[in-house]
C-alpha cells in the first residue's frame, strides 16, 4: 500500500484536475450557448430566401446556370469542418471515420487544425486548409466557398459537399455530408430550406405579377451563390455548437471522475493513516511489554 506522502501528493493533483476541468467545462458552456444562439438566428433568414427563390424560380422557365450543371463525378469536393483544438470527446475521431469511409476519389478543404493534420497524416488529397474563429464571419466562409468553386470551375474537383459535427441537441452531435453543389432539385432545395426556417414551404396565394429588374433570370443567378454560401456558413456554425457541447459534456464528465478518485483517494488514505496508527500503538506496546 502506497504510503500518505505519496497518497497525498495523489490528492492535491487531482484536486488540481478536478478545478481546471471544471472551469474549462463552464467556459464551454458560455460559448455553448452563444454558438447555439448564432445558429438559431439565422432560421428566419432561411425562410425569407426560400420564398424569394420560390418566387424567382417559378418565372422562370428553362434555368440554366453553372450551379445547377450536373456532370460525371470523377473527383468529390469535400469540405471537412473539425475543430482546432482537442478534449472534445469522439467528435473529431466520428468525422474521421466518415472521411475513412469515402472510397470515390475526393480532394479536401479543411477547417481546423484537427482535420488538416488527420488528412495530412493520412496523406489524402489536400487542397488547402483553413482556420475559422469562434465568431465564424460570414465573409471568411464565402472565400473558402469561392475557393471550391473556383475549383469546380476549373475541373479540379466536380462536387462541392460539407462534412461536419450537426448539432442536434448538447449531447448529441452527428457526422453529416450536406451536399452544396451541384443543385440538382432547385424544387427540393427551396423546400429544405424553408424547411430550416421552422415551417414547411407553403406556396404563396398572392396572384398578382411582380416586376423583376433586371430579369428573374439574373436575380436567380445572384441569389444561388447566397444560397450556397449561407448554407457553408450554417454548417460551420452548427459545428462550432457542436464542439463546445462537446467539450462541455467532456470536462464535466472528467470533473465527475476526478471526483470519484478524490473520494477512492481521500479513503484509502485514512486507512493508510489508520494502519500506521495501528503500527505505532502496537510498538509502542511492544516496547513498554518489553520493559
Amino acid at each position: 500500500m502506497p504510503n500518505t506522502r505519496e497518497i497525498r501528493s495523489r490528492i492535491k493533483s487531482v484536486k488540481n484536475t478536478r478545478q481546471i476541468t471544471k472551469a474549462m467545462e463552464l467556459v464551454a458552456a458560455s460559448k455553448m450557448k452563444k454558438a447555439q444562439q448564432m445558429a438559431l438566428s439565422g432560421q428566419p433568414y432561411a425562410a425569407l430566401l426560400a420564398e424569394v427563390l420560390a418566387n424567382v424560380s417559378g418565372r422562370i422557365d428553362n434555368v440554366e446556370h453553372p450551379f445547377l450543371e450536373e456532370r460525371e463525378v470523377v473527383k468529390r469536393g469535400i469540405l471537412l469542418v473539425t475543430t482546432d483544438r482537442g478534449l472534445c470527446g469522439p467528435l473529431n475521431s466520428n468525422l474521421f471515420r466518415e472521411v475513412l469511409k469515402i472510397k470515390d476519389s475526393a480532394r479536401f478543404v479543411s477547417i481546423g487544425r484537427k482535420g488538416s493534420q488527420f488528412l495530412s497524416r493520412n496523406k489524402l488529397d489536400l487542397l488547402a486548409d483553413f482556420s475559422v474563429p469562434d465568431n465564424v464571419p460570414y465573409l471568411q466562409i464565402k472565400q473558402i466557398v469561392e475557393f471550391m468553386v473556383e475549383k469546380r470551375e476549373a475541373g479540379e474537383i466536380d462536387t462541392i459537399e460539407v462534412l461536419y459535427p450537426r448539432f442536434v441537441n448538447t449531447l448529441i452531435q452527428e457526422a453529416s455530408f450536406a451536399k452544396l453543389l451541384p443543385i440538382l432539385d432547385l424544387d427540393e432545395m427551396i423546400n429544405s430550406l424553408h424547411a430550416k426556417g421552422e415551417a414547411p414551404y407553403q406556396p404563396s396565394n398572392d396572384e398578382r405579377k411582380f416586376k423583376f429588374e433586371p430579369d428573374p433570370a439574373t436575380i436567380l443567378g445572384k441569389l444561388l451563390p447566397l444560397f450556397v454560401n449561407r448554407e457553408a456558413h450554417q454548417a460551420v456554425l452548427s459545428a462550432r455548437a457542436s464542439e463546445h457541447s462537446a467539450r462541455m459534456v467532456a470536462m464535466k464528465t472528467a470533473k465527475d471522475n476526478a471526483g470519484n478518485l478524490l473520494d477512492a483517494l481521500t479513503l484509502q488514505f485514512n486507512k493508510a493513516r489508520q494502519a500506521a496508527i495501528t503500527q505505532e500503538i502496537l510498538e509502542i506496546a511492544a516496547a513498554t511489554a518489553n520493559n
